[in-house]
């Protein structure tokens, strides 16, 4: 899913460094310096975003990877995305998204829960991933933790629980 947020940058910039090569074609001889200066321009930042696009590209997949690894590392554990619900998004410190997670043990006994949550666009891209550990819910209880995403967010943002785990 975040390939195509990415696709979509890329596509972007695409359509930038044509913008640019369409006016630079298309300009007077005194004005061919200003053109060309704009399509470098054009360019450099075309390229800028491209790079930006991979580096989020491999931050995402470095996230997603390892919020697995923390849940593949848990032996006997039960799935559990049953017994959370996530609460609305917000804006938390420093430009990161927060969303408040409630786990609801229905066993007899304390427990703790590893849970993945997926910060996603309203396109549904993928944008971050977080495995927020909430320990000790007690049996027939609840207990509040906050996921909060790895890095800046912008704009509308929802959540999912894209796995849990009981142990």
């Amino acid at each position: 899913m975040a390939r195509h947020g990415m696709r979509g940058m890329a596509r972007g910039a695409a359509i930038v460094v044509a913008a640019a090569a369409v006016l630079s074609g298309c300009s007077d001889g005194g004005a061919s310096g200003t053109a060309s200066q704009a399509a470098s321009a054009a360019t450099k930042a075309a390229s800028a975003a491209a790079s930006a696009a991979s580096e989020a590209g491999a931050a995402l997949a470095s996230a997603s990877t390892e919020a697995g690894r923390k849940l593949d590392r848990i032996k006997g554990g039960a799935h559990a995305k049953a017994d959370v619900k996530l609460g609305a998004t917000a804006d938390g410190s420093g430009g990161h998204k927060a969303a408040p997670v409630t786990v609801t043990n229905p066993t007899s006994a304390s427990r703790t829960y590893a849970v993945q949550v997926n910060f996603k666009n309203t396109k549904g891209d993928l944008l971050d991933t977080v495995v927020v550990t909430v320990p000790d819910v007690p049996g027939g209880g609840s207990k509040n933790a906050t996921a909060l995403s790895n890095r800046e967010l912008s704009g509308a943002v929802t959540t999912s629980v894209a796995r849990a785990v009981r142990y």
